[in-house]
């Protein structure tokens, strides 16, 4: 039997901050604040995207292709599972199994409190690349399975299921118990397009002229 909790760290219980783009309401100069965070969070999936799209031009050896995809891959998992998930955007999930065999989920968030807020430019790109990697496999998924192209399809299903694991993992985290998984995604696109259009607009508009009253 699994045991399905959604614990927070150091929750605040008045909190109904629980939308994907709060953090954008804090004050921020743009900056990222774990670079090197951010850059692992997107290495190691680009990289096992990149090898699988142009293995093709460097080794017609299918086995060593696989075995690097796999390894990018789980680097890719265990990197945003254990590391920057908890350091862009406060969440962590997990299991584990309990004396008597059973297996426990646990999705955690810190609290965002004066002194640990969330810096707005690390959590877009962690929420980004999160949505846009699933997409892109998932796109390899039905052009595999309709090309015939068996192991290849193999490899797109363990991309596709380990993206998607880290994607639910985190979605469960942020939302927790108070609103379904498929209205906090529609969510977050909707405020990520308004916020680039505003964004854009106010770029192209450039620096308004002063006035002065005489």
């Amino acid at each position: 039997m699994v045991d399905v909790r959604a614990n927070l760290l150091t929750q605040d219980v008045d909190d109904g901050g629980l939308g994907f783009a709060d953090e954008t309401s804090r004050q921020s100069d743009g900056r990222l604040r774990h670079p090197i965070a951010v850059a692992f969070h997107i290495a190691f999936r680009s990289l096992a995207l990149i090898v699988y799209l142009f293995c093709g031009w460097f080794t017609n050896n299918f086995v060593v292709s696989f075995v690097v995809i796999v390894i990018l891959l789980s680097a890719d998992f265990w990197t945003v599972k254990n590391v920057t998930g908890r350091l862009l955007v406060g969440l962590r999930w997990w299991n584990y199994i309990d004396k008597d065999g059973k297996s426990h989920w646990v999705f955690e968030a810190r609290k965002n409190d004066e002194g640990n807020l969330i810096n707005p430019a690390d959590s877009r790109v962690f929420w980004l690349s999160l949505f846009l990697f699933p997409l892109l496999w998932s796109v390899f998924f039905f052009v595999t399975l309709f090309g015939l192209e068996p192991q290849w399809f193999m490899v797109v299903c363990i991309g596709l299921s380990l993206n998607f694991a880290n994607l639910y993992g985190y979605l469960r985290c942020r939302v927790g118990q108070k609103e379904n998984l498929s209205s906090a995604a529609t969510t977050f696109f909707q405020q990520q397009v308004v916020k680039n259009v505003v964004s854009s607009f106010g770029k192209t508009q450039g620096p308004q002229p002063t006035v002065n009253n005489i």
